[in-house]
C-alpha cells in the first residue's frame, strides 16, 4: 500500500456483494480497501477508526441504515467521501442521501470501470453521480428552476469556476444544460462540429464526469451555470 492510495470503507451487508466489491477494490491501482464493516454502527465505528478517504455506503443497512450512518459520519467531520453505493434509485432515497450529506451515488449495477472511476472522482472533491440518478436529479433540479423562474422568488447563484473550463467550455457547458446537442451547439456558436465536439470531451474530462447528463448536474450543483 502506497501513502498516496485512496483508502476505501466498504459498509456492505450482502456478503457476496461486499466479497466482489472488496476484490475490484483491491485489484485496483491507487485505491486500498481499508476495511469492511455489515452495519451502519460498524460502519460508522470502523470510519472513526481508520479515517477512510472514501466510504462505499450501502442504504438498506442493519441497525442503522446507510443514510442516517451517513448524517453521523459527516456530523464526525472526519473529511472522509461518502460513495452511495445501492440497488435504490427511488426520488425519496436519492435526495435524502444527497441531502445527508453523501458526495456521489453509484449504482450496485455499475462496471468496475465505473466504480473505481467513482472513488477516484469523489476523492478528489468532485460530485459523482450514476447517469441513471444524474437524470433523475437534473430533471428534479430544472423543474425546480423553471418554478424559480416563474415566481422570480430566488436569484441563482454562479459558483466559481474551480475544474479550469476555458470561457468557451463555459459557454458550451451552459448549453449542455440547456440539453442542446452537439450539431445545435455548433450552430448556436457559430463554430464546427468537430470543434463542439472536442469542447464536449474537454468538459466531460475536467469535471471528472462520464456522459453529458453528468457534466449538466455537476454544473447545477457547482452553481456553474
Amino acid at each position: 500500500m502506497s501513502d498516496k492510495d485512496i483508502k476505501v470503507l466498504l459498509i456492505e451487508d450482502h456478503m457476496m456483494i461486499r466479497m466482489g466489491t472488496a476484490l475490484v477494490i483491491e485489484k485496483t491501482e491507487g485505491i486500498t480497501l481499508a476495511g469492511e464493516a455489515e452495519d451502519g454502527v460498524q460502519g460508522v465505528e470502523m470510519a472513526k477508526e481508520l479515517l477512510p478517504d472514501v466510504i462505499l455506503m450501502d442504504i438498506g443497512l442493519p441497525v442503522i441504515d446507510g443514510i442516517e450512518a451517513t448524517k453521523r459520519i459527516k456530523d464526525l467531520k472526519l473529511n472522509s467521501k461518502i460513495l452511495i453505493f445501492t440497488s435504490r434509485e427511488n426520488d425519496d432515497d436519492v435526495f435524502a442521501a444527497l441531502a445527508a450529506g453523501a458526495d456521489g451515488y453509484i449504482m450496485k449495477g455499475a462496471t468496475p470501470q465505473q466504480l473505481t472511476s467513482a472513488i477516484f472522482a469523489v476523492n478528489e472533491g468532485t460530485a459523482w453521480l450514476d447517469p441513471a440518478i444524474a437524470r433523475l436529479v437534473l430533471s428534479n433540479v430544472q423543474r425546480q428552476k423553471s418554478d424559480d423562474s416563474a415566481t422570480n422568488s430566488i436569484n441563482y447563484k454562479t459558483g466559481k469556476n474551480t475544474f479550469g473550463l476555458t470561457d468557451r467550455e463555459m459557454e458550451v457547458l451552459a448549453l449542455i444544460v440547456d440539453g442542446l446537442s452537439n450539431p445545435e451547439i455548433a450552430d448556436k456558436l457559430f463554430i464546427t462540429r468537430a470543434t463542439a465536439k472536442a469542447h464536449v470531451h474537454s468538459i466531460l474530462q475536467k469535471l471528472y464526469v462520464d456522459d453529458r447528463t453528468q457534466a449538466a448536474v455537476t454544473a447545477m450543483r457547482e452553481g456553474l451555470v
